[in-house]
């Protein structure tokens, strides 16, 4: 098989094309030989090859667009949403939504930190009643809540930017009081967490989380209707897409992770069995409102509230597999695959037992990175410099920041420039005070009596 190789000027990525596809890569030679001989078996196994084919030469079309002279600031295109640059607001609990029902101090907020052509994820917006873990977080399930959340969509559109509704259920992370008639939550199993961890409590306290119901087999299609009922709202309440959040121990985490899905029925044991609730969700998503207005979340490699895996690398890759043969089903991409580096911690815990040397795990995520055709987000401790690394060297098109854009709600336009940063204050994260801690960290502007112009991003 014959491939000429095209240098992509200003990158180190080349292309090498074939007479019927294109394929990008970035990495050594000899990764770059196996990468192509691998996804040109898979496509000669594909029938017909058409519509896969033109989206195997959209995608390298995409990918080397973004590639040519990529910085953490350059622009980016992501499906159809074509942005100025690369610096993501992670989705992130503040339990500002009182009585679960978006406010003011929710537009306000996620308008602060809106920027032209920037991307923002909201925090995890609840997907039914069943769902909540925290006190005051929003929901996308009734009227009400899509109603005030088009006032905060309004006001992140008006800044110029895209905006994704994360849709969250808890699973067993959560306590009775969260639950209706003060039922246990449900999950996977009825293992508890263990008292490693504690939950946030409504009165500010911390408390042991509760032993779960195990869902019946029988139950679990009515959650994936809860899900694309959510999707649908988001869109209702004009949403750009949404993230379905598959991450950090939670519901889904749950049915994925080998430590804690100890099943016996379709949706336990082997790793086809556990990943079913998760492609059903994503499958039902993409049906509901379309595979460009989807993203999803993962985190195989870290045991955060006790998700582990005995093998996250193939994990990790097994959802990737599926994600992508059903992008090739559907005919379209899904808006971006979004990571947790293994270095996460949460916020007040002790710091997650690590899967192997920091560089072991980033060649986790390079490998994760290749094997997904698709764009691909990473968050996680990124720093300025760790997030201008990675996209530089292509290990990642998109970095999500989150604590540091709590504190600095200019962050891109700090990141830009290489401004001193506002520090933070934890005490404040989940208290629901609608100003202190949420809204009042000063702009780099105000903080230096510098006025710098919006095009200076």
């Amino acid at each position: 098989m014959c491939f000429l190789k095209h240098h992509v000027p200003g990158s180190r990525a080349s292309i090498y094309i074939h007479p019927l596809l294109a394929v990008i890569t970035f990495f050594s030679e000899k990764e770059k030989c196996i990468n192509i001989i691998l996804f040109t078996l898979s496509l000669s196994q594909i029938h017909p090859l058409t519509d896969q084919l033109r989206l195997v030469r959209e995608q390298a079309r995409i990918m080397a667009e973004n590639r040519t002279g990529t910085s953490l600031f350059s622009p980016c295109k992501m499906g159809k949403f074509s942005l100025s640059h690369r610096v993501v607001l992670a989705p992130m609990t503040r339990c500002r939504a009182l009585n679960g029902i978006p406010g003011d101090a929710l537009a306000e907020y996620y308008a602060q930190r809106s920027t032209p052509g920037g991307l923002l994820i909201t925090e995890g917006a609840l997907i039914s009643p069943t769902a909540p873990g925290f006190p005051h977080v929003p929901g996308i399930y009734s009227e009400a809540q899509v109603e005030a959340w088009k006032k905060v969509v309004d006001a992140v559109h008006a800044k110029g930017s895209v905006i994704f509704c994360q849709l969250w259920h808890v699973g067993r992370a959560s306590h009775q009081v969260y639950q209706p008639g003060g039922v246990p939550p449900i999950s996977s199993t009825n293992k508890p967490i263990s008292n490693r961890w504690r939950t946030l409590m409504p009165d500010g306290t911390y408390g042991i989380y509760p032993a779960p119901r195990a869902l019946k087999t029988s139950e679990i299609l009515e959650l994936v209707e809860h899900y694309s009922q959510a999707a649908l709202n988001a869109i209702r309440a004009g949403f750009d897409g949404v993230e379905i959040h598959g991450a950090h121990g939670y519901l889904i985490d749950q049915f994925l992770k080998n430590g804690i899905n100890d099943r016996v029925d379709e949706y336990g044991g082997s790793i086809e069995n556990r990943c079913r609730f998760m492609m059903q969700v994503i499958q039902a998503v993409v049906s509901a409102v379309g595979a460009e207005r989807v993203a999803f979340r993962m985190s195989p490699a870290i045991d955060h509230l006790d998700a582990t895996d005995s093998d996250p690398l193939n994990l990790g890759l097994s959802v990737i597999e599926r994600i992508n043969k059903l992008q090739l089903q559907v005919g379209s991409k899904l808006t971006y695959l979004h990571v947790t580096q293994p270095r996460y911690t949460a916020s007040g815990q002790k710091e997650s037992r690590r899967t192997g040397s920091e560089d072991e795990e980033a060649q986790m995520i390079r490998t994760w990175r290749r094997a997904y055709q698709g764009t691909f987000m990473c968050s996680g401790g990124y720093t300025r410099e760790l997030g201008i690394q990675a996209v530089t060297e292509g290990d990642a098109d998109l970095i999500s920041y989150g604590r540091l854009f709590i504190s600095n709600p200019d962050l891109v336009l700090r990141l830009k420039l290489n401004a001193p940063l506002n520090k933070y204050i934890r005490k404040t994260f989940y208290t629901q005070d609608p100003v202190v801690g949420y809204t009042d960290y000063p702009f780099l502007s105000k903080a230096n009596g510098v006025q710098v112009p919006l095009s200076r991003l």
